[in-house]
């Protein structure tokens, strides 16, 4: 249920275009985790601060509470959109715990200001309960800004449960795929990062998105990390799914790189968890479209850290009456992807298993717009800013009747990196 007021004051929302910005992340002014925003990939998207409104919800109903708040605060905005694309005009940035049941809950936060660029054009969007006045220039919108700081020596320790704990645990998990309570299991695994500095979650960020430009780099409420899934995209009545599940450690060597690369097209043990994961999008997402499509076959995803493989799954939605974005994502989380097949068994065995609230970590992360479109990812290779030096990075490991403890504890390390890297 929500714990913020249902109904905030009207806001007004004025959105102009301005000269091409550049890079987005190094406008964020402010190092607050809390009301410091993104969703950018390949030097596209948008970002944020402050907050005209925020709602927190939790429970079962938190995604679907939350698209029916910014639904009603939507429809009671003044907006005055000057430049009509995907992510102009009023935004709201959400993350959502990855279960029912955590006490972390879910966040969606219409920032103060948002700062926009795609395809060459570039935007600034205030929000404010006051009146429409004139539009503010980006450096008024900016204010005081503050020097981006390095967070220091970094120390690491066992998160939940030590190494050693964890692949005892993943045994167990095999063990009870193998005697058919289940199919698969994702297995997520957390480690503390400990800084001598305080943490400016735009150093990281920067970090993020230049080491991985095609992966969405994303902060929302205390949350950030750069996700190479996108779980849904509605655009325009047009959905796209992108499903990775499958993976293999890159070695730095181009010509290795290609033969692992063949070989986890080849893997039975990676075909298997990336169908399961496949499938799994195509049921939730099949009742709300008019028609979709998935491929025959997966293809290779390189990231500088890993090699994915991966399917897009796309489908049509009624744009007027269809579901919206966060509605559609509500629909599909969680994917066997990030939780195992069949869904709740899974679940029930990861909850025991893992012995860890795994909080917003491979929940829903993204935005939406007024008109219910958007983008949302699965909050992976990501890590929660705790408190001012102490950061969670998780990891995530798809676990079969084949999977070997070892090298899923090999596998979680090699997702853990992008945080580590960014952390320096």
């Amino acid at each position: 249920m929500s714990t913020a007021a249902a109904d905030p004051a009207p806001l007004v929302v004025r959105t102009v275009e301005i000269d091409d910005v550049g890079d987005l992340l190094p406008l964020l002014p402010h190092d607050d985790p809390a009301t410091t925003m993104s969703w950018v990939r390949r030097g596209e998207g948008i970002v944020g601060w402050g907050a005209a409104a925020r709602l927190r919800t939790d429970g079962p109903a938190r995604m679907i509470e939350a698209d029916a708040w910014w639904r009603r605060l939507a429809g009671r905005m003044i907006v005055r959109d000057e430049v009509g694309v995907p992510g102009s005009g009023p935004v709201a940035f959400g993350s959502f715990a990855f279960s029912r049941d955590s006490a972390a809950g879910g966040t969606l936060v219409v920032p103060r200001v948002v700062v926009g660029r795609r395809d060459g054009r570039s935007w600034l969007t205030v929000a404010s309960p006051a009146a429409l006045g004139p539009a503010p220039t980006l450096a008024q919108a900016r204010g005081a800004v503050t020097p981006v700081r390095a967070p220091g020596a970094v120390r690491y320790r066992d998160g939940s449960l030590t190494a050693d704990q964890w692949q005892a645990a993943v045994a167990e998990v095999v063990a009870a795929i193998r005697a058919g309570q289940v199919q698969k299991v994702v297995m997520a695994r957390d480690v503390l990062a400990r800084t001598s500095e305080d943490v400016d979650v735009r150093h990281l960020l920067r970090a993020l998105a230049a080491e991985y430009p095609g992966c969405w780099t994303f902060a929302v409420d205390h949350i950030l990390g750069a996700t190479p899934e996108l779980l849904v995209r509605r655009d325009h009545g047009l959905v796209a799914c992108r499903v990775l599940a499958g993976t293999i450690r890159r070695t730095g060597d181009d010509d290795d790189d290609l033969r692992h690369a063949a070989t986890l097209a080849r893997s039975s043990k990676d075909l298997e968890e990336h169908e399961l994961a496949v499938a799994s999008v195509a049921q939730a997402l099949g009742p709300y479209c008019t028609s979709f499509n998935v491929p025959e076959a997966p293809f290779v995803l390189h990231l500088p850290n890993v090699m994915h493989l991966a399917s897009d799954v796309t489908g049509v939605v009624d744009a007027t009456r269809g579901p919206s974005s966060l509605a559609l994502a509500a629909a599909l989380h969680p994917t066997a992807a990030v939780c195992g097949t069949p869904t709740p068994e899974a679940a029930g065995v990861l909850a025991r298993a893992e012995r860890m609230d795994r909080g917003r970590y491979a929940g829903p992360v993204g935005w939406i717009g007024a008109d219910g479109d958007g983008e949302w990812g699965i909050a992976l290779r990501s890590g929660v800013v705790q408190d001012a030096r102490t950061v969670r990075l998780f990891a995530g490991c798809g676990v079969v009747a084949a999977s070997d403890p070892a090298a899923e504890l090999a596998e979680s390390e090699a997702k853990l990196l992008p945080m580590r890297s960014a952390l320096g």
